[in-house]
C-alpha cells in the first residue's frame, strides 16, 4: 500500500502582497505528475486547504480541479479540516463526496471519524482528527478536566477504540512539542497550542499538518509533509516535497520524500546597489522569482526600489543591513502584525502599557475569552 501525504495546500495564499494561485496551480500540476508517477492508493490532505475561512473564488475552483483529477485517478482521498480552513465549508457534501471514495472529516461532534480498508499488508483503519480547540471539546467532554490544546487531543484520543492489530494511521493538524515552526504559520504564544507527541504512540502512522517545514518527529513515522511552496521569507531555506509512504505490514513501513520545484522560487539576495544592479550578477538567474533584497551599502541609495524592481520582477522587501537604521521601500507593507496570534498581539500590548508580561492566570483568562468568541 502506497500514500501521498500532502497538507497546507493554503489554495489562495498572498505574500507580501502577491497572489499564490497561478504557482500553486503549477505545483498541484506538478503533484499530479508526481502521484502518476508512484500510483499510490491513498491521498491524504492534512489540512489548511485554504489560507482562509472564506475563499476567493479561484481558490474553490483551483481545488476543485485538483480533487477532480485525484478522483479520475481512481484514489481513494482522505482530508481534514486545519485551522485556517472553515470546517462548515471543507465538510459540505462529505456524505455525498464517500461515494467517491472522499473522505471528508465531518465537523468534530465529540468523535473522530475512522474509516476501515483491507489491502495485502493487512487491515487498515484511517482516523480523521481536524484541528481542534479546548473549547471545542469541552462541549462533548463535560466532566473532562481540560486547560490547554494538550488535555483536548488527549481526551478525544484516549475516547479511541483502537485495534491493535491493525495498521492504525491518523490524520490530524495541530502543533506537536518538538517540531519546528516558521513565521508564517499560526501558533500561540508560551507553547500554549503545543500538544505531546506521545499521545499519538498507538498509531503505526501519524500525517500531521499545521507546520510548513517538512520534517519527522521522534519516529520517522510522524510527519509534517510541510507546504508545497514557501508561503514566507523565514521558509527561504525550506525544501518542500511531498511524502510518499509505503506500507508492507504494521513493522515495515517506508518514507520517502519526493522534491517539489516551485514555478518561482523565493530568496534572498544581498550585496551592494552597483553589484545587483550589474547584468552579469543577475542574468543566469531566475529574474520572476520572489526575492528579499538585502543591501550592504552604508547610505541610503535614492531610488533603489524602483531600479531593483525593473530587474527583479517579483520583489518582496528591500532592507538595509545596517540594523542602525532600518530603512525599507515604501512598498514593503507586509506587517509583522499579519504573522502574529491574537494571544501575541494581546501579549505584546499588555507589555508595552504595563511593563511587565501577563502571568499564567492572565493569559488563561485571555485564551478562554479568545476561544469563547472565536467558538461563535
Amino acid at each position: 500500500m502506497k500514500i501521498i501525504h500532502l497538507s497546507d495546500l493554503h489554495i489562495g495564499k498572498r505574500v507580501n502582497g502577491y497572489s499564490m494561485i497561478d504557482d500553486q496551480k503549477y505545483i498541484l500540476n506538478d503533484i499530479l505528475s508526481k502521484i502518476d508517477d508512484i500510483k499510490p492508493d491513498l491521498i491524504f490532505i492534512a489540512g489548511d486547504i485554504y489560507d482562509k475561512n472564506i475563499p476567493p473564488i479561484e481558490a474553490v475552483e483551483l481545488f476543485d480541479e485538483f480533487l477532480t483529477e485525484l478522483v479520475d485517478r481512481k484514489l481513494k482521498i482522505f482530508i481534514i479540516y486545519g485551522n485556517h480552513d472553515s470546517a462548515e465549508r471543507v465538510s459540505f457534501a462529505d456524505k455525498i463526496l464517500k461515494n467517491n471514495d472522499i473522505f471528508i472529516s465531518p465537523i468534530f461532534d465529540g468523535k473522530v471519524e475512522n474509516v476501515n480498508l483491507k489491502f495485502d499488508c493487512g487491515d487498515v483503519c484511517v482516523y480523521l482528527l481536524p484541528f481542534i480547540k479546548p473549547i471545542t471539546v469541552k462541549k462533548y467532554y463535560e466532566n473532562a478536566d481540560i486547560k490547554d490544546y494538550n488535555d483536548a487531543v488527549k481526551v478525544v484520543l484516549e475516547d479511541l477504540d483502537i485495534d491493535d492489530n491493525k495498521i492504525n494511521i491518523i490524520l490530524a493538524h495541530q502543533f506537536l512539542t518538538g517540531s519546528e515552526k516558521s513565521e508564517s504559520e499560526e501558533l500561540a504564544i508560551g507553547g500554549l497550542d503545543n500538544v505531546d507527541v506521545s499521545l499519538f504512540d498507538k498509531f503505526d502512522y501519524v500525517a500531521l499538518g499545521h507546520l510548513h517545514k517538512p520534517q519527522k518527529l521522534i519516529r520517522e513515522t510522524v510527519r509534517y509533509s510541510g507546504t508545497p511552496l514557501k508561503y514566507s521569507l523565514s521558509e527561504i531555506n525550506h525544501k518542500k516535497s511531498i511524502t510518499e509512504i509505503e506500507i508492507n505490514s504494521k513493522d515495515d513501513i517506508r518514507i520517502k520524500l519526493h522534491p517539489l520545484i516551485p514555478k518561482r522560487d523565493v530568496r534572498e539576495i544581498k550585496g551592494k546597489y552597483a553589484d545587483l544592479i550589474k547584468e552579469e550578477n543577475y542574468k543566469d538567474t531566475n529574474l520572476e522569482d520572489y526575492v528579499s533584497i538585502v543591501l550592504t551599502d552604508k547610505d541610503e541609495i535614492i531610488n533603489a526600489g524602483p531600479v531593483l524592481n525593473n530587474i527583479y520582477k517579483n520583489v518582496m522587501k528591500i532592507s538595509y543591513e545596517n540594523k542602525n537604521r532600518e530603512f525599507k521601500e515604501d512598498f514593503d507593507v507586509q506587517l509583522e502584525v499579519e504573522q502574529k496570534s491574537v494571544l501575541e498581539i494581546f501579549d505584546e500590548l499588555f507589555l508595552q502599557q504595563n511593563g511587565e508580561n501577563m502571568t499564567q492566570e492572565q493569559k488563561d483568562y485571555l485564551i478562554k475569552i479568545i476561544d469563547e468568541v472565536e467558538g461563535e
